[in-house]
Formats: structure tokens, sequence, C-alpha cells
């Protein structure tokens, strides 16, 4: 596989984000696969940010520790990055901002701020030289980020967009001259067609789109906040209502009601908001309501670390809220299945009346992937037994929450037809109206209940890729996937072929799926970020499986695939 590696780093408030987007979207058009992901810190200005931007000719998932080009906005980002450029690499940095000493490293210096003042009349436009001197280290030709520049500054007028272009025209055509010997074509262009560059809260947004949501109550909280963002950028054309209420409670309920009133519904937060949310998650689950949750994990506790990435909440979610009732957890691994998953979450919320929660992290969440068009011809809205207008207007006598064999009721939407809708939060019979009935309450209990014999028919086995003589399983779930993927290549290169079993959805938990492959692992390795194996610890609750070891991350960074190879190479040694 061919690659180059892009990373731009620098202070909060410098423009690293539109570098780092600015070159993902240009590779992206060069017929190119990427994967893109940034490091920010939580404040306004300041700190150390960076955007790493991986183009290859085949399919990449994850980042690469290595680096082609590093573009230096500010003296730190030496410090913290030099030694991960490669040899060859190239360092671009303006000499009036960053000075560097090493003469062994391959450095071009362009001044961005005076080619910005010369060429453009701002220096602000010295990101746009920056990236102009960053395609031309790459070999790339200047045309296609030509284009993309004028689509990004078109809402800004042409006067703007034709300025950073010759800013960039500027920056492209310095580095080609002053330093030759670093301009080489590391990848070359390729023909990938019908591609999207999204993030996998784009994803999510589209997903429920298409899935026919029309009504999202949210209140911001990062990773989760540019789902509601999205949704409330297309609204209007999509016809959905986005409302940001007071807090997380008000969120769910606003949600639950809507949902109530035969609306698709959902919200979306992190774990300290999911906190405030499981009385509504309750609500939801004894009035047999759907409704979607993402919940985007963060590092916690309590605030923790608010633009870091963890897996700390797969136990919270599944077990969290007041009492027992059923739910269905999904937790897409890639960008693709971040809109798969989401179609599916309202089909199976109104299909079984239950709430589904989308299970995401930071990484997952902001990173951007180039990902093929999706098929909506393959999206099918299945909104389960829902009463008819034609028979709504039959009915002379409703019970909300009949029983019946298979635990779901056949549902009728409020003031359609004669029939009365009545539930309440607290428990009650059939009609909906509230007891203490000893006998009732059971009957009551194993009704909802009774509902996840059919779910688990619905939900899809892990993903498992055996290898002939492996002697190890690595497990994961979620957005370690392709970090995963990745080393399990690496290792099978350096001669250690091994199984890797990713989990997607959690909940049901795929328990015959997963005793069977555990049976076959020799030695198992579960791959988390987060500091308790909380998937090991429910491998073993609910097969009585032991995972032979764990490999955890939790300082708030993703996996990278060298760290995993070498560290399973510990473990093998």
């Amino acid at each position: 596989m061919e690659e180059i590696n892009f990373m731009v780093g620098g202070e909060a408030g410098q423009g690293v984000q539109t570098i780092g987007f600015t070159l993902a979207k240009t590779l992206s058009r060069e017929g190119l696969y990427v994967f893109a992901d940034q490091d920010y810190e939580s404040r306004v200005r300041g700190g150390h940010n960076f955007y790493r931007v991986r183009a290859a000719d085949k399919e990449v998932a994850t980042f690469s520790e290595g680096l082609d080009v590093l573009i230096a906005i500010d003296q730190n980002t030496i410090g913290l990055h030099q030694a991960e450029v490669k040899d060859g690499g190239v360092i671009i940095f303006d000499p009036d901002k960053v000075k560097i000493s090493d003469s062994k490293l391959n450095l071009l210096s362009i001044p961005l701020e005076k080619l910005a003042e010369e060429k453009a009349a701002n220096k602000l436009m010295a990101n746009s030289v920056a990236v102009g001197g960053a395609i031309a280290a790459g070999g790339f030709e200047f045309e296609l980020l030509a284009h993309v520049l004028k689509e990004h500054f078109d809402h800004l007028g042409n006067d703007v967009a034709e300025a950073n272009v010759r800013a960039a025209e500027a920056g492209y055509k310095y580095a080609r001259q002053q330093k030759p010997d670093a301009i080489r074509q590391r990848v070359k262009p390729g023909n990938t067609s019908q591609v999207m560059l999204l993030n996998g809260n784009e994803a999510i947004a589209l997903g429920a789109m298409a899935a026919g949501c029309k009504f999202m109550a949210a209140y911001p909280m990062t990773p989760a906040s540019t789902i509601m963002e999205y949704i409330a950028d297309k609204g209007r054309k999509f016809k959905i209502v986005m409302v940001q209420p007071e807090d997380e409670i008000s969120a769910i309920n606003m949600a639950v009601g809507a949902s109530f009133t035969g609306v698709r519904a959902m919200t979306a937060t992190s774990g300290d908001g999911f906190a405030l949310m499981t009385e509504g998650l309750g609500l939801a689950g004894i009035t047999e309501t759907p409704v979607v949750i993402i919940v985007a994990q963060r590092p916690g506790p309590a605030v923790g670390l608010p633009t870091r990435t963890e897996q700390g909440e797969l136990k919270f979610v599944i077990n969290g809220g007041p009492g027992e009732f059923p739910r269905v957890v999904l937790a897409p691994c890639t960008i693709g299945d971040c809109f798969l998953a989401t179609v599916k979450a309202f089909n199976l919320a109104e299909k079984y009346q239950v709430p589904v929660i989308i299970l995401t992290d930071h990484h997952l969440a902001s990173s951007y992937q180039t990902v093929q068009r999706f098929n909506l011809t393959g999206v099918t809205i299945d909104r389960g037994q829902l009463i008819s207008e034609e028979e709504a207007n039959k009915l002379t006598e409703y019970k909300r929450h009949q029983f019946t064999e298979s635990g779901i009721s056949p549902r009728l939407i409020p003031m359609r037809g004669k029939g009365l809708v009545v539930t309440d939060s607290d428990e009650h019979n059939e009609a909906g109206h509230m007891i203490e009935d000893a006998q009732i309450r059971t009957r009551m209990m194993l009704k909802r209940l009774k509902k996840m014999d059919g779910i688990k028919g619905e939900l899809e086995a892990p993903c498992f890729i055996q290898k002939p003589n492996a002697g190890i399983t690595l497990i994961g779930w979620g957005s370690t996937y392709g970090a995963i993927r990745e080393a399990a290549s690496l290792l099978e290169a350096a001669g250690l072929a091994v199984n890797v079993l990713q989990l997607h959805e959690v909940c049901p938990f795929p328990v015959q799926t997963v005793t069977t492959a555990l049976s076959q692992a020799g030695k198992s390795i579960a791959i988390e970020n987060n500091a308790t194996g909380q998937l090991a610890q429910l491998i073993r609750e609910q097969t009585g499986i032991s995972v032979s070891r764990n490999i955890l991350k939790f300082d708030g960074r993703p996996f990278s695939p060298g760290y995993i190879a070498d560290e399973v190479k510990k473990v093998v040694n």
C-alpha cells in the first residue's frame, strides 16, 4: 500500500482545523482513500492542537504514527512532533515564527504570512499558503486544491475565495522553487469514485434523516454537539424540528413525548448528559415508547476530558436507569456503520417499542473517512405494529399495553380514531391505568422483557475474522476496529497470525457467537479504551469465559495500530 501522512500543529485559533480539513478534502478529490482525525484541547485559544490526514491507494480506517509532511504553525509543534517525521519527510514552517536548528531534517521554509500579505493582502490567509506548500510537498498538482478552496470560501464571496486561491498558489510555487529536492510524489492519485468524506456524527445525522426522523431535542455536549448542529442546519430542508432545551432532562423527555405522538424522535449527548437522562430512559421503558439516544463517549468521571476519547460507558448504557426493562445498544465500528446503525436503531425502536442507544465516542464521532455513497434503495422504514388510521376509526376500545405473545402491543397514535391512548410512568394494567396488583405487575414485567427474544433475532453477529493456525484472538468493540484490523496485519507481516473478533451490537449480548469464537481462540486479548476492561467483564458475565489478557488505554487518546501490535508481542513473549 502506498500512502502519505500529513500533520498540521498549532494553537487553537490558528486555523489548524481549516488546514487539516482542506488537505483531507483535496486528497479525497485526488481519488485517494482518506482517514483524518484531530486532537484539540478544551479551550477557544491557546494550548496545542493537531490534525492528522492519512491518504492511501487502499482503504484506511485509522491513523498512522509516521509523518511524511509536518506543517508547524508554532514552535511547540516542532518540539512535540519532530520525532514523528519519517526519514525523507518534510517539515513546513514560517521562519519568522518557528526556529529549527536540526540540520538533519528536510526543512521547507516558507514565509507564510509575508506571502499571504503579498498575494492576498491579508496575513490571515497564511493558512492557505501552508496548504499550498503541503500539496506541493506531496507531489500533487494544484488544480484540485484551488477548486476545494473556492468551494470552502464561496459563502464569503468570490473575492475572498479567489484571494485564498492566490495565497495557496503562492505557497505551492514557493515550495517547488525553494526546495525542489523535497518535492516528490509519495502516492499516486487514485480513481475512487462516488465517495464522500464524512465524520461519524455526520453519518449518524444522515442516517437519522434517511430513517425518517422528524424531531430532535438535545443540549450541546461534546462530542455529540455536531449531530444537533448538522440536523439544525439541514432541518428546514428535510422538515425536521430541532430543539435545544434547557438541559438533558428536558431533551429526553421532549423526545419521548414527541415519539408518543407518533413522530420518529431522537436525542444525543455524552456520558454526563446521559446520567441526567436515565429517568427519562426509564419512562420510555415502562411506557413502551420508542426513542433513539446517541451517547458519544468522552473520558469521565464528571466532566473528565471534554475533547478526548474513551470507551468508559459500555456497562453504564447497558445497565443505566431505574429497574429492569428491555433496550438495545448498538456500537458502530466505522463511519459507514454509523449511518446503518442509525437507520436500524429507528426501526428497532418502533418495531419493539423500546429505547435504542447508539454508543459511539469522540474518536469515531469527529474523525473523517472516505466512504462509498450510501445505498438509499436499501433503506427500509419499519414502523412495527402501528395501527393505521383506517383501523383506528373502527376501534371502540384500545389497550395501549395489551398482553401479547411477543410482548409487543399494537400501537395507536393519540387522536387517531376514537380509541383513547392511556399510559403511566407508574406500573399499569393493559389499559394504561396505574395499579398495585402483584399479579398484573408480574405479567406486565414479563411482557416487556419478552421483547428481548424477538430483538435477539434482529441483531447481527459480531465481525469474526479467523486466520489459519492463529493461537490468539484480538477482541474489541466500537471505534477500535480500524486500529485492531491494521494491527492484525502488522502482526501477520511479522509472522504472528491472529484472529479478530469485533462487536458492534452489544445488547442483547451475542452470547452464542462470542462463545463459539472464543472457544477457538487459544489466548484471547481484549483491547479497550477504558481502565477496567468492561467488554472483558461483560464476556465473562454473559458466557462464563475469562479473557486471557487486557490491553487498556485510558489517557484520552485513541489506539494506534503500532501500539496494539507492540503490546500483543509483549503478551506473546
